[in-house]
């Protein structure tokens, strides 16, 4: 289990309270943030899912027709059946990263750098797409976060600017971090004028704000919106609680 170390310097910074009657409703709004980002994130997460296992099927195949021909000697299956070993094994892993996006894995800290650089990667190409330049400008360090938290909320900050960008552009990602709490900077720049092209519609519905807000408070995360700019404060994410051995 992770806890986070509480990043507040001063009591007028600490996070608002909510009051009962209004926790169920926080609740379910950061509820429906998090099924609408992952439900947009789905695309490149199924595209990490399906190149290692079709890398596996192809190998599979072309195995399956050299037997047939009896064109395999001994030494050759023992290379194959290694490749497909280690395929198997990657496409295992691949599945089982893309299954801790519903359910946090035990260990969910993840270096800041690593967190932010997984976001831009599976984002880029569909952003590219739509009109939208996405990098990141990161800082050095080792500083960690809470992965689930930073998965979430990072998109939804993007996918928030992007939503409501009149042009196309970019949008800049960057990162500084002190002892207890890392800031992430989500910046959208528009196109300089005479470079204007037609901005492709996603046909998805703008990602709820209100959402993202309840999101961010359920997560014990600081989140400020000024125009084109969005502030992210991530707590550092602490080990507290060994990690369960599971039985071999």
């Amino acid at each position: 289990m992770l806890a986070l170390e509480d990043p507040v310097a001063t009591p007028a910074a600490a996070p608002t309270a909510v009051p009962d009657a209004l926790a169920p409703r926080q609740r379910s709004l950061a509820r429906a943030a998090r099924h609408d980002i992952l439900r947009r994130l789905a695309p490149p997460l199924r595209h990490d899912m399906v190149v290692p296992l079709q890398s596996l099927g192809m190998m599979a195949e072309a195995l399956s027709a050299r037997l047939e021909r009896g064109s395999v000697n001994p030494d050759d299956l023992q290379g194959i059946v290694s490749k497909l070993n280690r395929l198997s094994r990657q496409a295992v892993a691949t599945c089982v990263d893309v299954s801790t996006w519903m359910q946090p894995a035990e260990d969910d800290a993840v270096a800041l750098r690593d967190g932010v650089a997984e976001s831009v990667r599976l984002l880029s190409t569909s952003l590219n797409f739509r009109g939208f330049d996405l990098r990141s400008e990161l800082a050095d360090g080792d500083f960690e976060v809470s992965r689930f938290a930073l998965r979430f909320l990072l998109p939804g900050a993007i996918f928030a600017l992007v939503d409501a960008a009149p042009a196309p552009g970019e949008v800049v990602v960057r990162t500084e971090h002190a002892s207890a709490q890392a800031v992430l900077q989500v910046e959208y720049q528009p196109q300089p004028e005479g470079v204007f092209t037609q901005l492709h519609d996603s046909g998805d519905a703008p990602l709820s704000w209100l959402e993202v807000q309840a999101l961010a408070a359920e997560e014990g995360v600081e989140i400020a919106r000024n125009g084109a700019v969005i502030i992210l404060r991530l707590p550092r994410a602490v080990v507290t609680t060994p990690l369960k051995m599971v039985p071999v």
